[in-house]
């Protein structure tokens, strides 16, 4: 396969082919200008031949005879160059008053009587070229017909040196342009050079260098800000990756630890029944520990790939939520947790994934459990407003710090005092829940305070009802109108 030429080489040649088309456009201009303004010229000078004649034939005697006006014009013509290509003749009687030799031997013949009414110009090629004008004049109260001629030799030889110049520099012009053109385009097209080998040189360990800044005000320095912003980008997505990909490590080796170790101590020395049943429940409150967290991990990982698809259709919110409380309210008793509800007795409809939504309550009533000692309290109440449907689960545990709080959505972020082992959490529960919030069109917030418990706030969108949507309608129709 044929290898394409670089932009540079291009660029040249798209210059020298526009500059090759001015170049010939420019150089016919010019030459058809210059041949115009001679032969305009040739023509002036016809014209005031033409008038001199005209002169001498009104200075001539009002009764001169035909034979008189020959001799006179003869006499006066024949010594003058301007006589050499000059012919006279009488309308009225129709004979030749004059006729230089040299037309009489190439025979140019006079247009017929009536025919001329104005200056004619024309060329005629008889045995060299020259330029005529044929124009009827009046002397006297007779009519003439004048033909005269000039040589157009010197006009023909500088149009063709003129040509031959035009010619003769074209191809230096185009050598010039060529040099300039490529020298232009290697220096405009440096910094992508420069751009192409900096970026050749960012890999997986130099993430954090970054391309050339450029001050020029182009679309190469946005070219070089766009191509920054992603390297920015893709070094954070770097980053998570890589602090994901060791937090999950660090949360799988912990519980597998445990259980390996558990059977080794197990397996030791012989035990009873019941030390065995004892070693078995911790490996299988690891294990499934372990499997509960390998899920969240999927469930990320899906998310994060796109392949994490909700179904989305109308749903009860307040149908989901009392379900959840009604499966958390002996876990909350187990605890030793006041767990107390106020859900809107009517159906509150969203649009949403009603498995993503149970997932979401099922986390905040887990996190608001998890932190809250005993005895402590936790709500969930179910509200809504003009447009949202709102959740809040309020809990009077340990509290957040503010500084904290706008991490606690990250992967694996816990706050010192409160996310350790004892709590049986890794740090991923409110990072799904914020993605299904968001998936839903939806915010998750956060209100607390060190030693006051949290308030998490939930808003989701509410499903339109048909009268909403009757009202917006006319509302449209009527700005139509009225526009």
């Amino acid at each position: 396969m044929m290898k394409k030429l670089s932009i540079g080489i291009r660029l040249t040649l798209w210059y020298l082919l526009l500059f090759a088309a001015a170049q010939l456009i420019f150089g016919t201009g010019m030459w058809f200008f210059a041949r115009r303004s001679l032969y305009r010229i040739t023509d002036d000078a016809l014209h005031g031949q033409i008038d001199d004649l005209t002169n001498f034939m009104q200075a001539q005697k009002k009764n001169a005879t035909v034979a008189k006006l020959q001799e006179e014009v003869a006499e006066t013509y024949v010594i003058e160059h301007s006589g050499d290509y000059l012919q006279l003749f009488d309308d009225s009687d129709g004979v030749w008053i004059f006729r230089a030799d040299f037309l009489r031997q190439h025979a140019l013949a006079p247009p017929a009587p009536g025919v001329v009414t104005r200056a004619l110009y024309r060329d005629e090629q008889l045995g060299r070229s020259l330029r005529f004008v044929t124009q009827r004049i009046q002397a006297n109260g007779r009519f003439f017909t004048v033909q005269m001629g000039l040589p157009m030799d010197q006009v023909n030889q500088t149009l063709v040196m003129f040509r031959g110049y035009l010619l003769s520099f074209a191809p230096l012009l185009l050598l010039a342009a060529a040099c300039g053109g490529f020298w232009l385009s290697r220096k405009a097209l440096s910094p992508v050079d420069a751009i192409t080998r900096t970026a050749r040189t960012i890999n997986a360990t130099n993430l954090s260098d970054r391309l050339e800044k450029l001050t020029t005000g182009d679309e190469l320095q946005r070219l070089s800000d766009t191509l920054n912003e992603m390297l920015g980008r893709i070094e954070q997505a770097f980053i998570h990756v890589t602090q994901f990909t060791a937090d999950a490590s660090h949360e799988l080796r912990t519980p597998i630890s445990l259980m390996r170790t558990e059977a080794e101590i197990a397996l030791r020395r012989s035990r009873g029944d019941a030390e065995y049943r004892e070693a078995l429940r911790h490996i299988l409150l690891e294990a499934e520990r372990t499997s509960g967290l390998v899920e969240e991990l999927l469930s990320l990982a899906r998310a994060d790939s796109g392949r994490e698809t909700l179904r989305i259709a109308p749903v009860d919110l307040s149908a989901i939520a009392r379900e959840v409380c009604q499966q958390w309210r002996e876990l909350m008793a187990a605890r030793n947790l006041t767990f107390t509800t106020r859900i809107a007795e009517e159906g509150i409809l969203v649009f949403g994934d009603r498995n993503a939504l149970h997932r979401l309550l099922t986390v905040l009533l887990d996190n608001a459990a998890k932190y809250t000692p005993a005895p402590g309290t936790v709500e969930l109440r179910l509200e809504t407003n003009d447009s949202s449907a709102a959740i809040r689960v309020c809990d009077s545990g340990i509290g957040i710090a503010v500084e904290d709080q706008p991490k606690i959505f990250e992967r694996f972020y816990r706050v010192n005092q409160a996310r350790s082992r004892d709590s049986k959490g890794a740090g991923i529960g409110l990072a799904i829940a914020q993605w299904i919030a968001q998936q839903h069109k939806g915010s998750i917030t956060v209100l607390s305070a060190p030693g006051e418990g949290a308030t998490f706030l939930v808003e989701l969108p509410l499903k339109p009802s048909l009268s909403e949507i009757a009202k917006s309608s006319r509302a449209v129709f009527t700005r139509l109108n009225a526009g």
